[in-house]
């Protein structure tokens, strides 16, 4: 399959509007893959407090008298077994980030990697057959020097969705669905025409 390096002027012809000031937008991309990644914490993580934890809340031994340091209850933290001070409990890490903040970094990375020559251009990406050799063979004579591609499209059919799921070093995403750091994380990333048009749509202002 023969593929072209999107330029510049083609994705201007496409209507995607690109950042050439290398300042603007990086603070955006940053705050767009930080709410990503916190996004996908399952923020489960629970200790048990000193009044969680199963234990008697008597006094250990008398206040005076003993020669030993004050005690107040065995389910303290100093205790093992006690509870844990200061511990995580479960929370929600997830980061609301504006709409327009998401577009600007979504186009600042776009922009990036257009200007490094790293976005293919391809009419189609399918495979006939469900087989992970077919769809390595098409990955490789698309993208040779590519040790890890992204192809974006508007739609798989499931044939190719089979015939990817094995391949640890590529990722299909849908034109609807990618997103920042999809953009950043791959060495190259192999878009067809009708994804192209769709992230015309998406960056329209």
């Amino acid at each position: 399959m023969s593929a072209t390096v999107l330029t510049a002027a083609a994705a201007a012809k496409a209507k995607i509007e690109l950042i050439s000031d290398e300042a603007k937008g990086n603070q955006a991309v940053h705050d767009v893959v930080v709410a990503l990644q916190a996004a996908r914490r399952s923020g489960t993580a629970c200790t048990k407090t000193k009044g969680d934890v199963a234990l008697s809340g008597r006094k250990p031994w008398r206040q005076k008298g003993t020669g030993r340091a004050r005690a107040g209850y065995f389910s303290s933290p100093v205790w093992v077994g006690g509870g844990v001070a200061h511990g995580p409990k479960p929370r929600d890490y997830s980061k609301n980030v504006p709409r327009a903040v998401k577009k600007l970094a979504f186009r600042k990375a776009l922009s990036a990697r257009i200007a490094l020559g790293d976005v293919l251009l391809v009419d189609s990406f399918a495979v006939a057959e469900p087989k992970t050799k077919k769809f390595v063979a098409l990955l490789k004579s698309t993208s040779p020097d590519s040790r890890k591609t992204l192809v974006v499209s508007e739609g798989f059919d499931e044939t190719t969705f089979k015939a990817a799921r094995n391949v640890p070093a590529a990722q299909l995403a849908r034109a609807a669905d990618v997103n920042t750091e999809h953009l950043l994380a791959f060495d190259k990333i192999i878009l067809t025409r009708g994804a192209l048009e769709k992230i015309s749509e998406r960056l329209a202002p």
